[in-house]
Order: structure tokens, then sequence, then C-alpha cells
């Protein structure tokens, strides 16, 4: 078993010159990450939310998260869209105060928000209410968060190959590759 920032590094050199970019933002990636297993690992159910430039994101994640190939359980991450088909509704602190009343009630062994979006977008003050959310942020530095650029050329396959790094540290996780002490 390997420290998870060691194992980060390697993973992102597997890639070659592609996943170059994550080198240098991996101590950014490695906290993060590692607070996000330890929810999954606590029995945290991942609700997804984007902003709508990033909505493909969402349906991509979903659909690959538990691709039926994948030879490990089932893992808990819905879209709140889906759960909440009137999402668009939500506009004042008290309409986001009974959306997070419905999901303390819906999820009693808790739940983590994994936000990829714009900082300026509605849903993003859903996220952001909750310590512990899992926030993919462009164009601003969030304390706790990932930043990325949305003018980046490149943005699009960042965001799949962050989401291939998270699904393979999700399998170094689940199966004892990795230790998160000292990280």
């Amino acid at each position: 078993m390997q420290q998870f920032l060691k194992w980060t590094l390697e993973e992102i050199r597997k890639d070659g010159s592609a996943m170059s970019w994550m080198e240098e933002k991996r101590f950014e990636w490695v906290p993060l990450a590692a607070s996000m297993l330890k929810n999954l690992l606590d029995g945290h159910t991942f609700i997804v939310i984007t902003d709508d430039d990033r909505a493909w994101f969402c349906h991509y994640m979903l659909r690959a998260i538990n691709n039926h190939r994948k030879n490990r359980p089932l893992l808990p991450f819905l879209s709140l869209q889906t759960l909440y088909p009137n999402l668009y509704q939500v506009k004042t602190k008290e309409d986001i105060e009974l959306l997070e009343n419905m999901l303390s009630q819906a999820f009693p062994s808790g739940y983590t928000f994994f936000y990829v979006g714009k900082n300026s977008d509605i849903k993003m003050q859903i996220a952001k209410r909750k310590d512990d959310s899992f926030l993919w942020i462009m164009d601003e530095h969030v304390q706790n968060s990932f930043y990325l650029l949305s003018d980046d050329d490149s943005l699009d396959i960042k965001l799949i190959q962050l989401f291939r790094l998270l699904d393979k540290s999700i399998d170094a996780v689940l199966f004892a590759e990795v230790t998160f002490e000292n990280e």
C-alpha cells in the first residue's frame, strides 16, 4: 500500500504528456480527492451538480462511474437534477434550506455534493453550503476547490481526464492500494 500523493503522481505520469498539466496541480488535487474518497468510504451518497455549460459532464460521469464492466460495487452517485427536477426553481436561501432538509431525510448516512462549474451559478450556492463538498470551480479560486479555466481550449478533455483519475482513485481506495496517512 502506498501514499495517495505518490500513487497520484504515478497515475498522472502513466498518461504521459496528455496529463502533464496535472503534475503541479496534484498538490491541490490530493487533499480534496482524499477527503471526497473518505466520505465515499464512510457511506456518503454523492450528489452531482453542474452549471448549464457542464451538464454534459454530469451525464458522462454518471454513465461511466457504474459501468457494468467495472469489477467493483455500484457507487452512490446521483444527479441533483434527477432527484429534484424543479431545481431551476431554487432561487432563495429558504429554497436551498428546504432542499437540504429533503436531502438529509433521503440520505441519513450522509451526502456530499460534487459540483462542477462556475462559482457564479446559483447551483454553486447549494454546494458551497456543505463544508465537505467536492468542488471543481471555473475561473475563480475558491477555498477547498479545484481550480480550472472555462476558456481553456482543453477544458472538456481535462474534465474527462480528471474523472478518469478520480475513477482510478476510487478503485485504489476500494481495493486498499493506497493510504491517506500524512496526506
